[in-house]
């Protein structure tokens, strides 16, 4: 198995639990959300200060929508946010317009990991809060022709890893409680899924759990190890191709992007870990940056609210 180059400190942060990071050219900044913080930060490379959005509830995910406005996907709910300046600094308090409410028949659950497919739908899914864990979450399909659709996938404990091959075809999804990534058919018209197979199993003695990916222009899928301060890269057909160490151990998602198109960052976390391990590691909940080679950056599509 190849080594891949480490990851290095890009901006130092403190997020409880980072996830969801992506790359937005139309404001040429980095954007991520902190779940556990109920905020939303986007970062210009380069710059010396970031912006920070205080929103009312947690926040799972988030898409950039060819709008202009954010579509995200709170605990319990859809919403629609419109800042007023995309390149601002510091920190705001904002109120997003409710769209939809997402399982309030499940008091328990929240959404969590989602992006974009091919053609510029939302697609996100929700994990169970409760002790124990229920594998009662699901994956939606959102859009505006459509509105909210539930995929035919088997009830999840904690959704992650959505992402989608070049071609739109394919989608890969995880229940991290399972440790296995997997992968079925996708029609995105339709909102269809085939039955799904497992892509990878993460088989290690210690703790290894898939969390977020994407997919790169060659179709390999990179994926963030939570717990083993990596992010694994694998060929269309589920080998191991290489893996790239993080300094800290709970690695949230991967994104590429940057000015060049030519950089990998991840989001990291915070939370799960005891003071000792926070000392060790003072760094975590940061982001970390690689540079990837030229041609491998494949852009996820704004949300198709034109």
């Amino acid at each position: 198995m190849p080594a891949e180059h480490p990851f290095t400190l890009a901006l130092a942060q403190a997020n409880k639990l980072g996830e969801g990071v992506q790359w937005h050219a139309p404001s040429g900044r980095w954007w991520w959300t902190d779940i556990e913080g109920s905020c939303i930060h986007a970062w210009t490379p380069g710059g010396a200060a970031a912006l920070q959005v205080r929103l009312p509830e947690r926040v799972g995910c988030f898409v950039h929508g060819r709008s202009g406005a954010i579509i995200l996907a709170m605990a319990k709910r859809l919403a629609r946010l419109r800042l007023p300046d995309l390149q601002a600094t510091g920190s705001i308090a904002s109120q997003p317009e409710e769209i939809l409410p997402l399982e309030a028949n499940l008091p328990t659950t929240r959404a969590n990991d989602g992006r974009c497919d091919r053609s510029g739908n939302f697609v996100f899914g929700t994990l169970d809060e409760a002790n124990p864990r229920q594998r009662i979450g699901s994956f939606y399909q959102y859009s505006l022709a459509h509105g909210l659709r539930r995929l035919a996938l088997d009830g999840v404990g904690i959704s992650n890893s959505i992402c989608f091959s070049p071609d739109g075809r394919r989608m890969y999804y995880a229940d991290t409680t399972t440790t296995r990534i997997m992968v079925c058919d996708y029609d995105a018209d339709s909102a269809r899924t085939s039955e799904p197979r497992v892509f990878v199993t993460k088989e290690f003695d210690a703790d290894c759990w898939p969390d977020g990916s994407i997919v790169d222009a060659k179709g390999c899928v990179w994926n963030a190890e939570w717990g083993n301060a990596a992010v694994a890269r694998y060929a269309p057909d589920g080998r191991l191709l290489g893996r790239s160490s993080v300094p800290v151990s709970n690695v949230t998602c991967p994104a590429m992007g940057g000015p060049e198109g030519d950089q990998i960052l991840v989001t990291t976390a915070r939370e799960g870990l005891s003071t000792a391990d926070l000392m060790a590691r003072p760094l975590s909940g940061s982001l970390f940056g690689m540079t990837i080679e030229p041609g491998l950056y494949l852009a996820d599509p704004l949300f198709n609210d034109a």
